[in-house]
């Protein structure tokens, strides 16, 4: 087998099935960190960390302008949202071009953060919307690779959920 290369080089973003393509002129998705505990017991030779949660998820939106409807629907810090960050995933071989699918994230968020810009003569305004994620699944070629709900206590990594039997344990 040789060597494969991905590349995701594009996006479009949907917002409550609209698609707000061209308006967005960075996305930066959510960093799943997993909340270490630190584990130390008589007998042992040495402490371990071990795995207590999962850190909270944000995610970071840069416009390229004003919109009035991003604007009506990030002012409202109560309301979440369904996000969606599309992509093609072009997949390279030694012979070119091997294939393309597609690689979705799939988001609920709030935004948290309205900003109104910095205005810089003869410069495009700057503008960056921080969200709180709360729910977040990774689709590659149709595959759900992953997917977190903090909210519903569930944690699906390549269809295997992590926290079954901590669901069935605290009765839920």
């Amino acid at each position: 087998m040789g060597l494969e290369i991905n590349r995701l080089t594009n996006a479009n973003i949907y917002v409550d099935g609209n698609s707000w393509l061209g308006r967005a002129e960075e996305v930066t998705l959510p960093v799943i960190t997993s909340k270490m505990s630190e584990h130390k017991a008589l007998g042992m030779v040495g402490m371990v960390e071990l795995f207590s949660g999962i850190d909270k998820l944000e995610a970071r939106i840069k416009w390229n302008s004003v919109y009035k409807d991003v604007f009506k629907k990030a002012a409202n810090p109560t309301k979440t949202v369904q996000m969606q960050v599309r992509a093609s995933l072009e997949n390279y071989g030694s012979e070119g071009k091997t294939g393309e699918s597609a690689c979705v994230v799939y988001m609920t968020a709030q935004f948290k953060a309205l900003p109104l810009g910095t205005f810089k003569q003869n410069e495009n305004v700057e503008l960056e919307s921080a969200l709180n994620v709360t729910y977040i699944k990774l689709v590659v070629g149709g595959e759900t690779i992953l997917e977190l709900d903090v909210l519903a206590n569930i944690y699906t990594v390549d269809g295997v959920d992590l926290l079954a039997t901590y669901r069935a344990n605290l009765g839920i």
